[in-house]
């Protein structure tokens, strides 16, 4: 299966969130090990590094964003992708912007922590621990 990660749930892996980093990273844990392949939009990694910025060092961060980008696809955010937003019933064009991303990439799904943000999805959206479960009830 091929998903989106809301940036949200990469800010929990990169800045250690409590109590949401393990599901995380246990996300991108499995997506190393080809459980499913993870993507992001272009914006997240730079939305993380402006978020972060003021609590991690600007090496490290740097050194989590080039790790993250070795590990998953990202989603390009172009003039179609950015257009589509605006057409989409999103309050958040940001949120707009990476649902549009993950449509035109012909992804199956977005993982957010935030729900409500995507309840007018074209996709299913799920929350981490809801993928988790999925992901693993595959498996078995």
């Amino acid at each position: 299966m091929r998903v989106l990660l809301d940036t949200d749930v990469i800010l929990d892996v990169i800045t250690a969130r409590v109590p949401f980093a393990n599901e995380a990273a246990e996300l991108l844990d499995l997506n190393e090990r080809g459980s499913f392949e993870a993507y992001i939009s272009a914006l997240t990694p730079l939305n993380v590094f402006y978020i972060a910025r003021k609590a991690i060092s600007s090496a490290t961060l740097r050194e989590a964003i080039k790790d993250l980008l070795a590990s998953v696809k990202v989603c390009p955010v172009n003039d179609a992708v950015l257009h589509a937003a605006f057409a989409v019933d999103f309050t958040d064009y940001e949120d707009g912007v990476q649902h549009c991303g993950a449509v035109a990439a012909g992804l199956e799904g977005i993982v957010t922590r935030n729900l409500r943000d995507f309840k007018n999805s074209a996709l299913p959206v799920f929350t981490p621990a809801e993928f988790l479960d999925h992901i693993k009830s595959q498996q078995t």
